[in-house]
């Protein structure tokens, strides 16, 4: 499949469209050290992950209600916190050239409904579907959420193209049976240095 076979464009949040990494390490970064944990470690698997699955991998014998408090706290942190929150490059002119060519697109992040918003609206981005870990059973890997959009938007997975800029959510999107981009250096069916790029390709088609 080529981009010209495309017929929606599902896009991963943070670190895709929004650049709200400095968020992101900031938050994990302390809310490591309240509970005696590597930042370095905790950080590495956060981005990307759904918050509930990094707090599971380091508080293994946690009970139930210490994770649900251990997520508050770091929920907390993050939507408190949307200092440097931006659209990262490209994101905006490839949103106005998906639009301008009549391509239908969605956000799926890992990221709760609420956190989704604040980051979005703080970097001037208004999805027109916007799919969340709220919304899921199964966050990423797990292909559901990317599934979700694709159905909303009326069209077969098949046919989307998964932007993402991590190794879990580039899985989730090819787990989906989508056509793949990453950014960041992960391997992908498209592998882009930024949005700019996949911008150019869709202008291609105008």
């Amino acid at each position: 499949m080529e981009i010209r076979d495309i017929r929606a464009v599902l896009f991963d949040m943070d670190g895709t469209l929004v650049d709200s990494d400095a968020v992101v390490d900031r938050s994990w970064s302390r809310w490591a050290g309240e509970y005696g944990l590597s930042a370095a470690e905790v950080v590495a698997v956060a981005h990307g992950n759904p918050g509930a699955a990094t707090i599971a991998r380091f508080l293994p014998d946690a009970t139930p209600a210490e994770r649900a408090a251990a997520w508050a706290r770091v929920f907390d942190l993050e939507v408190s916190d949307v200092e440097g929150v931006v659209a990262t490059p490209g994101a905006v002119e490839l949103i106005g050239t998906l639009e301008r060519i009549g391509l239908p697109w969605a956000v799926y992040t890992s990221a709760p409904a609420q956190l989704a918003k604040i980051r979005l609206t703080a970097a001037g981005i208004a999805p027109p579907v916007l799919v969340t870990i709220d919304d899921v059973d199964h966050g990423k890997p797990d292909p559901e959420g990317y599934l979700g959009a694709a159905g909303i938007l009326g069209v077969p997975a098949e046919r989307c193209l998964v932007v993402e800029d991590t190794v879990v959510g580039q899985t989730a999107g090819q787990a989906a049976g989508a056509l793949t981009a990453g950014l960041k250096g992960i391997a992908a069916d498209l592998e882009l240095p930024d949005l700019r790029q996949l911008d150019g390709l869709f202008k291609g088609l105008e």
